[in-house]
């Protein structure tokens, strides 16, 4: 088996069966992000599976990963100890851990609620409105996002979501796709109308609306990384992140790319991540 070869994993936990692929060999990374799954790292994982174990998996309801009530809403926390479980049956002490997007909300919560689990948390571009100045506006655009996606469908949702956010894409550019080395890169057209709709109608709120306990993380023994892209300034995103690492007393971590960087620059966002994640304390 090469390298970059992953052996395929199912973790049974409540309500749902992660589906997750484990790489290389080395200190343990798990690569987090929702509403996006495995196959969003499948160009990134093979390069870190280098030097490190590299765990990818597809949050619950996404892709592989079944759930027993897909009506209901999931909330931060059940996703928060989902990955505690992940990790807990790898069973490889404290792991870093590098969460994109909402997934490093799921992140953020995981270490304030479970503390001594997270070695090094890296958090690109969580997108945190109840941390911005204009959280009242924000918090009612995304209402607006949620009931478009109800009344006039997906791709009306999809467009007010990309002129609140400024992300306009969930997958990789086009670029990205050619250059990667990997077909789980692509996504098929019917998996990621089927993530957008689970997206806008289970998760978007709830990780939209969460708010990371501060005091948590300032007392954490997990070393923080809080990145942001340097194309996506000015994005929400991005504008969270800034905010975060205010909070936190830290800066942001330029990372290369915009708030998918690890699909458009693949090996420059790998090197970033390494040295993010094997920095000295």
């Amino acid at each position: 088996m090469a390298i970059g070869d992953p052996r395929i994993r199912h973790l049974e936990v409540p309500g749902a069966r992660l589906y997750h692929e484990i790489r290389g060999s080395g200190p343990l990374v798990v690569l987090n992000g929702v509403p996006m799954g495995t196959g969003g790292f499948a160009q990134i994982a093979p390069l870190l599976a280098r030097e490190f174990t590299v765990v990818t998996y597809d949050p619950r309801g996404t892709f592989r990963s079944v759930v027993e009530d897909p009506s209901r809403e999931t909330t931060v926390e059940v996703l928060a100890d989902d990955l505690r479980r992940l990790l807990s049956a790898l069973g490889a002490g404290p792991a870093h851990v590098f969460g994109n997007s909402g997934g490093a909300v799921t992140g953020l919560a995981l270490v304030a609620r479970y503390p001594g689990l997270v070695r090094t948390f890296v958090a690109h571009e969580p997108p945190l409105p109840e941390l911005l100045p204009d959280a009242g506006r924000l918090r009612a655009a995304i209402g607006e996002v949620c009931d478009a996606y109800e009344n006039e469908g997906r791709e009306a949702a999809l467009k007010m979501y990309a002129a609140v956010t400024g992300i306009e894409r969930f997958s990789q550019p086009p670029r990205a796709r050619r250059a990667a080395p990997d077909p789980g890169a692509f996504t098929p057209p019917a998996d990621a109308r089927a993530v957008l709709d689970r997206f806008f109608r289970h998760l978007l709120r709830p990780v939209a609306s969460y708010r990371p306990d501060l005091a948590a993380l300032r007392d954490s023994p997990a070393r923080i990384v809080v990145a942001g892209g340097s194309t996506s300034r000015g994005q929400l995103a991005h504008r969270a992140s800034v905010a975060l690492a205010g909070r936190l007393g830290t800066a942001v971590v330029g990372f290369p790319g915009g708030h998918t960087g690890f699909q458009e620059r693949p090996r420059e966002f790998a090197r970033a991540l390494a040295r993010s994640l094997t920095a000295p304390v």
